[in-house]
């Protein structure tokens, strides 16, 4: 390992010195005096220089140099975490929650949590100057990772074109190491403090917590592949693991009566598996097909690591909400109302955007305008692959679905669809939309949350596609199974506007004669075809992506990753420090 306690050359410090500012810190840096070459505080002042220490698992540390540099500036940097060549009791707490990691959904190596025993005697065996500054160092930066990870995630959500915004909730971390952490009380409770405050965050660890054990104790023996899927009633070899498997995973009681030598399966072993097919988005019909066989032979390190995953872009989100969220639940196909206490008033199954090139965006944003019998604008893409082609086929199509041709502001192309209107929808200097009523792909209302994706929230008049498993078949927007009692959620603040009323707007229409109001919290504007309300309160939304939960009752629930959205971060996070930060 490199000598560090060597002060470097002025000019590779002069080099260092002009390095960019991290965009981390979260504040302007004070001016770094010209370095001291020898004396106290200078190999922290070069390491803090360099951006990097060798003695750590990720050596660079760069993206927090001026996190380290505005910690130490104005106690010339003076040691804060040993007194007397030993750990100060800080610190020992520190290495306490390093080492415990893990149960975070983190991973210990990221903050040297196998390395602490071994510093701590080198420590005690030669206190020089540089070893107690290396160590100082190593402290910190590792504190300031840990805080940060745990606070708004390793990885920017940006990166990933996710639309969550995490640098209105970045800490001066040298402000918060300094005043928060060096002389605390109680160094876990300031650190449980910058999790995230959801429930279903804390449900989670629980759940990582209980797999981690699961794991632990787990053979792993793999269940058979039959030739084809066995049914009830049916011999199948692997009953014993089977049994023993579901018992372990929940869903077998353990008092069940389970005759295994005759390996026929049945009764409380098919219940199992049903319930089992259902915590993991399968139709549950109890058959030992191959998606269910994949399924239970999914290895238990899988799924501790879709928690971690899960655990991860929780952090991106937002802590605190003006209104109780609404929040979609990509692969899961699945919404859920919060009340006031963040538990669920409700939630329905959604269809969301189809896999390979429809794909439903993640980002957070705010409802703000409910339309009630709207007009469907076919995005451009849609109009070119799949209505026009059916106009060709059938040239009654436009007449049959409620079809109409517009301009860009708006203006109704009547008469025949000459072949320069044809040309001109093609090419896209003409529009496509469908006209409110029984047809409308809209089923009589859309919750408008304006964002840059051209997202929103609506009702359809194909009911069947929510009895499916997957439910993947939008052009992006999504879907919900009952519009009728969302819209009365999300108008409950304004006045008049329960279930029945929200019914009788979604399926009648108003008077011929326009009416104009002043748009204004909970005014609404009719013509003789739609009217829109605004949403007295507008309540954020939120467009998340987990392959793993736990419901409010406890029960862990996996999904597919439909998006390879899991496997994109798995990539990113398995390089390390330094993370990329869009």
């Amino acid at each position: 390992m490199r000598n560090r306690s060597r002060a470097p050359s002025l000019f590779l410090l002069l080099l260092a010195c002009l390095a960019p500012v991290s965009l981390r810190a979260a504040a302007p840096a004070p001016q770094e005096p010209p370095p001291q070459l020898a004396g106290p505080g200078a190999t922290l002042r070069a390491i803090v220089a360099t951006g990097r220490l060798d003695d750590l698992r990720w050596p660079d540390f760069s993206g927090y140099r001026s996190n380290l540099r505005d910690f130490y500036l104005p106690t010339n940097y003076a040691l804060a975490w040993s007194a007397n060549a030993a750990p100060t009791p800080q610190a020992l707490a520190l290495f306490d929650v390093f080492r415990s990691a893990d149960d975070k959904g983190l991973n210990i190596e990221d903050y040297d949590g196998p390395r602490w025993t071994a510093r701590i005697a080198q420590l005690r065996q030669s206190p020089t100057p540089g070893n107690l500054e290396r160590f100082d160092a190593a402290v910190t930066v590792c504190l300031m990772r840990y805080i940060s990870d745990l606070h708004i995630g390793k990885v920017n959500p940006r990166y990933f074109h996710f639309g969550f915004d995490i640098e209105h909730k970045k800490y001066d971390l040298s402000e918060f190491v300094r005043e928060r952490v060096v002389r605390a009380a109680d160094v876990k409770a300031v650190l449980a403090g910058v999790e995230p405050p959801f429930p279903v965050y804390r449900r989670i660890q629980q759940a990582l917590q209980h797999y981690l054990a699961l794991a632990r104790n787990d053979s792993g023996e793999l269940l058979p592949l039959p030739a084809r899927a066995v049914r009830p009633g049916a011999r199948y070899p692997g009953l014993p693991r089977l049994a023993q498997l579901l018992r372990l995973l929940g869903d077998l009681p353990l008092e069940a009566n389970v005759p295994l030598l005759t390996r026929i399966y049945r009764g409380a072993l098919v219940d199992a598996v049903k319930r089992f097919q259902e915590r993991h988005g399968l139709e549950p019909d109890g058959l030992l097909g191959p998606d269910t066989l994949a399924q239970l032979n999914t290895p238990l390190a899988r799924r501790i690591r879709q928690f971690q995953l899960t655990l991860e872009r929780l952090r991106w989100l937002p802590h605190e909400f003006a209104q109780p969220p609404i929040v979609v639940n990509i692969p899961e196909y699945r919404l859920r109302a919060f009340d006031e206490n963040l538990g669920v008033a409700f939630s329905m199954n959604v269809v969301v955007g189809k896999a390979y090139g429809y794909e439903t965006p993640a980002f957070a944003d705010t409802i703000e305008e409910v339309v009630f019998r709207p007009y469907w604008n076919v995005p451009f893409s849609l109009q070119r692959d799949e209505i026009l082609p059916a106009l060709e086929k059938d040239p009654a199509y436009f007449a049959k679905n409620d079809f109409e041709v517009i301009t860009h502001a708006g203006e109704i192309l009547t008469g025949e669809l000459t072949p320069d209107i044809l040309r001109q929808l093609r090419a896209g200097t003409l529009e496509v939309r469908q006209r409110p009523g029984p047809k409308n792909a809209l089923d009589g209302v859309k919750i408008l949350f304006p964002n840059s994706y051209d997202v929103y929230l609506h009702g359809t008049p194909e009911t069947e596609l929510f009895s499916k498993a997957r439910r993947d078949f939008s052009h992006g927007c999504i879907r919900v199974e009952n519009p009728a009692l969302l819209a009365a959620w999300v108008l409950r603040h304004n006045p008049g506007w329960d279930l029945e009323k929200v019914q009788a707007a979604m399926r009648s229409g108003v008077d011929r004669l326009a009416v104009t109001q002043t748009i204004d919290r909970g005014a609404a504007t009719q013509t003789k075809d739609n009217q829109h309300v605004r949403v007295a309160a507008p309540i954020p939304v939120l467009i998340f992506y987990a392959t793993a939960i736990v419901t409010e009752t406890g029960e862990a629930r996996f999904f597919d990753d439909l998006y390879g959205y899991d496997a994109a971060l798995e990539q990113v996070l398995a390089r390390g420090y330094p993370y990329p930060a869009m």
